[in-house]
C-alpha cells in the first residue's frame, strides 16, 4: 500500500478537473487573444474561470489575474508594489516564517535599497501583532503575512492585520497558497489588497495560479510584453490549466465543509493514535490551524531517518522546498522549538482522498520503525 500524506506540498488532480481541461488541449486550442472563433472559445473559458475564482474568495472577476503559480503571484505583489510606490517609501514588513517565495523576493528588494522588517512569532507560530504595529513607519508601503503556514498549518490573524494596514494606508498582501480551497476566504473580510493563489495546492494543475488585486491598487508589472490580463501580466494564458483551476474552485466551494469535517476527523485520529505509541509534541496552534495539517515532533527520533524507512508513505520533514538540507526547520526555530525536538518533526498533510484505513496503516508502519515508546 502506498499512502500520500503530503498534500501541503501538492495535491492530486481531481478527476472532474482533468475532465474539464481535456477539450482545451485538443479541441479548443486557439490562442485566447485571437479574434477568430477558436480564440474566442479560449477567451470565454478564461472569463468563466476568472468568475469561478472570484466567487470562491469574494472578489470581482476584474480583480483576478492569472499567473504561473504562487511564486509568481508573490513576486508580482511584492515587487510590483515596491516599484510602483518607491516614491512614497522603501519599507516592507513581513514575517520570519514566510515561504521562500516571499523571503527571497524581500532579500532581492533589500539589494535594491528597500528595508525589510521580519516579524517574529510565538511558540504556536502566530505572528506578533503588536510588533507589526510598532514596526510601521511613515516609509512602510506594504505588509505581507501568509494566511497559513505551510509547515505547521497555523492560521494567522489576517483580518486584524489588514485592518491595521488599512488604517495606516499601507498595502496588505497575503500568500493564501495553503488556505485556498481549504478554509473559507473572503478578501473583503480579510481586509487584503493582494492575495496569492496556487492551483496545485487544491487539486488543480501545477504551473497555474492567480493574483487578486483589489480594484484601485496599481502595481508595476512583473512580466512585460503584450496586453494580456488587463495589461497586468503579459504572456499567452495557460487556458487548460486555468480552466482546471476554475473547476477546482467550484468543487472546493461546494464541498468545503463536508471535506473539512472528515479531514479534520482523520487528522485528530492520527494525532491520537501517534500519541498512544510515541512521545510526540504538537508544533503549531492547537485550534487556529488548517484542518488538514498535523506537524509533530517525535522526541528523541531523527525524522529524516524515520521517513527514509517509511518507503511507501509520502511525508515531509517540514517544507517540501528544503528537504535536502538536514537542519532544524527555520519555522520551528522561529517558534523557539529546541533543536533536538525540531529535528524530530514530521508534517502530515491530509487530503480529501485519504481514508481511515490509511491512517491506521501509517501508524502501524511508524510503530514498526520506532517501536512502541509509550
Amino acid at each position: 500500500m502506498k499512502i500520500y500524506l503530503d498534500n501541503n506540498a501538492s495535491t492530486p488532480l481531481d478527476l472532474d478537473v482533468i475532465k474539464s481541461m481535456k477539450p482545451y488541449y485538443n479541441k479548443y486550442y486557439g490562442n485566447p487573444s485571437s479574434g477568430h472563433w477558436l480564440g474566442k472559445k479560449g477567451k470565454n473559458a478564461l472569463e468563466v474561470s476568472r468568475k469561478q475564482i472570484a466567487e470562491l474568495i469574494g472578489a470581482k472577476p476584474s480583480e483576478i489575474i492569472f499567473t504561473s503559480g504562487g511564486s509568481e503571484s508573490n513576486n508580482h505583489a511584492l515587487k510590483g508594489i515596491a516599484s510602483a510606490y518607491r516614491g512614497k517609501g522603501n519599507h516592507i514588513i513581513t514575517s520570519v516564517i514566510e515561504h521562500p517565495a516571499i523571503t527571497n523576493p524581500c532579500k532581492f528588494l533589500e539589494k535594491q535599497g528597500f528595508k525589510v522588517t521580519y516579524i517574529g512569532v510565538d511558540e504556536n507560530g502566530m505572528v506578533d501583532i503588536d510588533e507589526i504595529k510598532n514596526s510601521i513607519t511613515d516609509k512602510t508601503i506594504i505588509i505581507s503575512i501568509m494566511h497559513a503556514n505551510n509547515e505547521t498549518g497555523t492560521i494567522q490573524p489576517i483580518a486584524e492585520i489588514g485592518k491595521i494596514a488599512r488604517e495606516r494606508n499601507i498595502y496588505f498582501h497575503t500568500d493564501a497558497a495553503q488556505t485556498i480551497g481549504k478554509i473559507p476566504i473572503d478578501v473583503n473580510k480579510l481586509n487584503v489588497d493582494l492575495l496569492s493563489i496556487a492551483g496545485h495546492k487544491f487539486h488543480a494543475p501545477k504551473g497555474v495560479g492567480a493574483l487578486y488585486i483589489k480594484e484601485g491598487v496599481e502595481l508595476e508589472n512583473l512580466i512585460h510584453g503584450a496586453n494580456h490580463e488587463y495589461g497586468k501580466r503579459a504572456g499567452t494564458e495557460n487556458v487548460a490549466g486555468i480552466v482546471g483551476m476554475g473547476k477546482a474552485c467550484d468543487i472546493a466551494r461546494e464541498n468545503m465543509e463536508k471535506n473539512n469535517n472528515e479531514i479534520k476527523r482523520l487528522r485528530n485520529l492520527l494525532f491520537e493514535k501517534l500519541n498512544s505509541i510515541a512521545d510526540i509534541k504538537l508544533n503549531g496552534h492547537l485550534t487556529e490551524r488548517l484542518p488538514n495539517t498535523l506537524n509533530v515532533s517525535f522526541v528523541g527520533i531523527d525524522s529524516s531517518e524515520l521517513l527514509s524507512k517509511l518507503k511507501n508513505i509520502a511525508l515531509s520533514t517540514g517544507s517540501a522546498c528544503h528537504d535536502s538540507v538536514k537542519k532544524p526547520s527555520d519555522v520551528l526555530t522561529a517558534m523557539n522549538v529546541p533543536e533536538e525536538i525540531a529535528l524530530g518533526s514530521v508534517r502530515f498533510s491530509l487530503g480529501k482522498y485519504n481514508t481511515e484505513d490509511e491512517i491506521d496503516y501509517v501508524v502501524e508502519e511508524i510503530e514498526k520503525v520506532i517501536g512502541r515508546r509509550k
